[in-house]
């Protein structure tokens, strides 16, 4: 069972779990020390394929992870799918946390799931070896290391597609990384109000959760949410790596208007700001670089054009390559 802290997330109550992973905390140099920072980070969105395919045109990037990235101080570059595992890594050693997003790609056969593969394979090696280098998974990104992490396929079908809901916090909120420098009202407004937008046919339940040791030893649960018949989780962080994920959109707040359910309200906004203000300061704590400032411009995502797409897809913009 996974206790929860409704209303009032401000208990700071421990979780407890066994020593899985322990040796290798990347946490254990940072904490309680002076830390420098990367003041240019960059970050890598993954793309994924369109359903519909053209010629030069066989994969995206929605424009608002951009700019939610871009919004708390971060350069972006994207992470073609269908490279080699030589390209991949080289880009790695180059670049400072990487976004996986949400969408509608397999995540067991796609392009999208072998590059991310790749990208968490990386990032438990360099973090397990003291070098820092953020994850973040955002509903699609999150079903995605659910799998990689538990190395099973553990979602349920959810009647979660198209709705804004509050975070049902649990009592491992006020000891977490994520959720611990956020402003007291905006935690309480992310428990009172729906300010969470979801748009995912599947779910990690509680349930699922609970049964699969690789998971509950690697993952701390921060929030769950339910559909009225199934609780699934709905934020977690890694225990001793800094992978975050999110079953819900925090850039869709600020930077999507198709929708009727995605809120917009003020506290709204501030949950995509927080979010991203979070995920880019722990991407300061990697010192990754391209081997030349000619290499690095030309792998940002400034040499691509968004394109408005409002009028045809769920998302204002959108990139496309390749």
């Amino acid at each position: 069972m996974i206790t929860r802290k409704r209303m009032e997330p401000t208990a700071e109550v421990k979780s407890p779990r066994t020593a899985l992973f322990r040796k290798d905390s990347v946490f254990s140099d940072h904490f309680g020390a002076p830390i420098k920072t990367n003041d240019r980070p960059i970050i890598g969105v993954l793309a994924q394929e369109l359903f519909e395919p053209l010629p030069e045109r066989n994969s995206y990037i929605a424009a608002s992870y951009v700019k939610f990235l871009e919004s708390a101080g971060a350069r972006v570059v994207p992470l073609r799918i269908n490279r080699s595992d030589e390209e991949y890594t080289r880009l790695f050693k180059s670049i400072n946390g990487v976004l996986f997003p949400g969408g509608g790609a397999s995540i067991e056969s796609s392009g999208y799931s072998k590059a991310a593969s790749v990208f968490y394979r990386l990032a438990l090696e360099a973090n397990s070896n003291g070098d820092y280098f953020p994850i973040w998974g955002t509903c699609l990104g999150f079903e995605q290391l659910t799998l990689l992490t538990g190395g099973e396929l553990l979602l349920s079908q959810t009647n979660t597609s198209g709705v804004a809901l509050q975070l049902d916090f649990t009592d491992a909120v006020r000891d977490s990384r994520l959720f611990r420098d956020f402003p007291e009202e905006l935690l309480k407004s992310l428990a009172l109000e729906r300010l969470t937008e979801n748009s995912h046919q599947w779910s990690l339940t509680t349930e699922n959760f609970t049964k699969s040791e690789r998971l509950k030893n690697f993952y701390r649960v921060l929030s769950t949410n339910t559909d009225g018949e199934h609780e699934f989780v709905s934020t977690m962080e890694a225990y001793d790596f800094p992978i975050y994920a999110t079953q819900w959109h925090p850039e869709k707040n600020a930077f999507e208007w198709r929708r009727p359910y995605i809120p917009h309200t003020p506290s709204a906004i501030l949950t995509t700001f927080h979010t991203a203000h979070f995920f880019i300061n722990e991407a300061r704590k990697s010192f990754h670089s391209f081997a030349s400032v000619e290499e690095e411009e030309k792998a940002l995502i400034y040499n691509y054009k968004p394109e408005y797409t409002g009028a045809h897809s769920a998302f204002e913009q959108m990139y496309f390559f390749d």
